[in-house]
């Protein structure tokens, strides 16, 4: 019986921990695995005590297991009033009480393009690889004009990250190159994990090969729910990542206008554009509110809206300030 619990253990942990899969192809079911999750009707009969003794003192190795893959409760708040008439979803995760609050579930479910907030992901495996070196990540401008006067000089990580500047990620991305960043997309589970366009010819709305890329309109989509998940796997209690690591990160990510000494913000926006329309706008990131908290707020394209970045933003540190009673009250 130790062996059936074990392997029914296994087999639960293999499709929650599973990622960079289409969430159409249902799971194939061994022989051995069969029989684990359709345990004798002696075995399921037991009462929730024997069970939970079973699981506890005869079998610890289930009890980690199930520890570390806790059941996360799904609320459904009504946060319309902050949307209007946009097309938009909202996630906030907090490991604390193992709750996702979630708003527009379908939406937040849907992969789109990452867009700049990828730059979370892209400076995470930069800084890792040591392709970026804080102290010493100048690049130099080519001297081409871009729409963006920020981008039109030298410039450091830092100000790239803040400023979203494409072209300097461009080159990071490169220098990282396709198999550690696949690496990277599979550990952190983003996803459908897609790299195939890595140069973003699929992008219809620009051609200039410094402003395209896998992660603009193209081949990489991830969804919002995910996108907590990934956050919580780079800054969460049990991260791989270092220290050092992690604070160049969240010294980049810091959102000072809408911080105070109860609420931390920090986060990415994202946005991205097909055919000259804006079609993607992100804001996500994680909140310091007394314990950690992880959040993603998606709008869509929206007819006859202002649809913007600026305006996910708004709205994540809306429903941060509201829903968890620290910092001043900021309305979208």
């Amino acid at each position: 019986m130790k062996r059936r619990y074990i392997l029914a253990a296994v087999f639960i942990l293999s499709v929650i921990l599973s990622g960079c899969a289409s969430k159409q192809e249902p799971p194939h079911l061994t022989q051995p695995e069969t029989e684990a999750a359709t345990l004798n009707e002696r075995e399921t009969a037991l009462m929730p005590e024997e069970k939970d003794t079973i699981l506890s003192e005869t079998i610890p190795e289930i009890r980690e297991l199930a520890a570390a893959t806790s059941l996360v409760t799904t609320l459904r708040p009504d946060w319309s009033p902050y949307f209007g008439e946009l097309n938009g979803a909202a996630v906030i995760l907090d490991p604390e009480d193992h709750t996702f609050k979630i708003y527009n579930e379908d939406l937040a479910d849907t992969r789109r393009s990452p867009c700049s907030t990828f730059k979370i992901i892209s400076s995470l495996a930069g800084l890792e690889s040591r392709v970026i070196i804080p102290e010493d990540s100048f690049r130099t401008w080519s001297g081409e004009t871009f729409w963006n006067d920020d981008w039109n000089r030298d410039i450091d990580f830092p100000s790239a990250f803040r400023t979203s500047c494409v072209w300097y990620y461009r080159q990071v991305i490169d220098d990282i190159g396709p198999e550690f960043m696949q690496d990277t997309l599979e550990t952190l589970q983003y996803g459908n994990c897609d790299l195939s366009d890595w140069e973003g010819h699929r992008n219809n709305n620009n051609s200039n090969p410094a402003l395209t890329g896998f992660w603009i309109e193209s081949s990489l989509k991830i969804s919002p729910r995910e996108q907590t998940k990934v956050l919580e796997r780079i800054f969460g209690r049990s991260s791989q990542y270092s220290s050092d690591i992690r604070s160049a990160l969240e010294e980049v990510m810091f959102l000072q206008e809408s911080s105070d000494d109860t609420c931390k913000v920090y986060g990415k926006t994202g946005m991205g554009k097909s055919s000259g329309i804006v079609v993607d706008c992100w804001y996500t990131g994680f909140a310091d509110i007394g314990h950690r908290i992880y959040f993603c707020v998606y709008l869509g394209k929206t007819a006859n809206q202002n649809v913007s970045s600026t305006k996910a933003r708004e709205i994540a540190v809306s429903l941060i300030k509201d829903n968890y009673g620290c910092g001043n009250r900021i309305m979208p």
